[in-house]
């Protein structure tokens, strides 16, 4: 089960909870509810910065700039070429230890750390067990997250579109899991952004599947969802000059295909998310086996109103990722702020 994280707001796994200096500041921060770490693997990743980036955009316009965290108010989509960390897990491990015997964090009740992670089988099956060995030094609570979402990894499709694919994950994360026994590590995957009815319904019946599967009388792997991460397949151009309607446009971002097409997340993705996560608690609900699974809702949410909706349709707790790019780590106190100005 996913430990209480009060307030029921965090950071989603992305370039702005990197370094052991952007955890810190997200620990740190009173109005962040738990932390969750950038996509991590078990060796790093190969990080480019002539091909793994992001930039910020105005939706309406397109224009968009690098800067963060100081991006025009208008800049509220992103999207990104990037990959995973080029941290691996054992530096995020080793993170957590510093955060747990720091004075600053030692004078407050630790709150959860979520690690995100990915690979194949195998390389997510030894994730879980080193954070399963980490857990026994830190009294910090952990959870892992595992990303089977990510649109950007080339001949790499993510796992969560396939219910054969996810279930292999799910099935081998619960032999793992009974295997190693106390502590037990509460398990979330991140799902992509779904825009029909089968992808759903795929991911429910690997769910499902995975609960009545060996070890019996475990149950369901899987104590939460983090949806969604970011839509792929999205483009943002640079217009030649305005004067010439021939002018050739050109990729705004680098990417590993050299076509710049990358992940799209921030205001535009906002109502999608909304979409999947009611759609996801409602379908959870409807399966004995899967109501005790809670959702985490990310996707847009930049203010006190998007926390709102988010929890409107059923979001346990609420994610910030390109808010928190453009705006920095102020914008959790901004948003519970929001919400407390609403109540009066």
């Amino acid at each position: 089960m996913l430990p209480p994280i009060s307030p029921p707001l965090l950071n989603s796994a992305n370039p702005w909870a990197t370094t052991l200096e952007d955890l810190r500041a997200l620990y740190e921060c009173p109005h962040t509810g738990a932390v969750t770490t950038r996509t991590s693997l078990l060796h790093g990743f190969p990080h480019d910065d002539t091909v793994h980036q992001y930039t910020f955009f105005n939706p309406s316009t397109h224009h968009s700039t690098l800067s963060s965290p100081s991006a025009p108010s208008t800049s509220t989509g992103s999207l990104n070429t990037l990959g995973y960390s080029p941290i691996p897990l054992s530096g995020y491990l080793a993170m957590i230890t510093n955060l747990s015997t720091s004075t600053s964090v030692q004078r407050t009740t630790p709150k959860p750390i979520i690690l995100s992670i990915t690979g194949t089988v195998s390389e997510v099956v030894e994730c879980h067990r080193r954070v399963h060995d980490h857990q026994t030094q830190t009294p910090i609570p952990l959870a892992i997250e595992l990303n089977l979402s990510c649109p950007n990894i080339p001949g790499k499709p993510p796992p969560a579109y396939s219910s054969t694919r996810l279930l292999e994950y799910l099935l081998a994360l619960k032999r793992s899991a009974a295997a190693l026994g106390a502590p037990e590590i509460p398990l979330g995957i991140k799902t992509p952004p779904y825009t029909y009815a089968d992808q759903f319904t795929g991911l429910v019946d690997a769910l499902s599947a995975a609960a009545k599967a060996e070890p019996s009388g475990k149950g369901c792997p899987i104590s939460f969802i983090t949806a969604v991460n970011t839509l792929g397949s999205s483009l943002l151009l640079t217009p030649g000059p305005a004067s010439d309607l021939d002018a050739g446009f050109k990729p705004r971002l680098s990417s590993a295909t050299g076509e710049g097409i990358g992940g799209l997340a921030g205001a535009p993705l906002h109502p999608l998310a909304l979409g999947n996560v009611a759609t996801l608690v409602r379908m959870l609900r409807e399966k004995e086996e899967l109501r005790g699974v809670v959702v985490i809702g990310v996707g847009g949410v930049e203010d006190a109103e998007g926390f709102r909706r988010m929890r409107a349709v059923g979001a346990t707790v609420v994610g910030v990722g390109t808010a928190l790019g453009r705006r920095g780590v102020g914008v959790f106190g901004e948003i519970l702020r929001g919400i407390e100005k609403g109540k009066l």
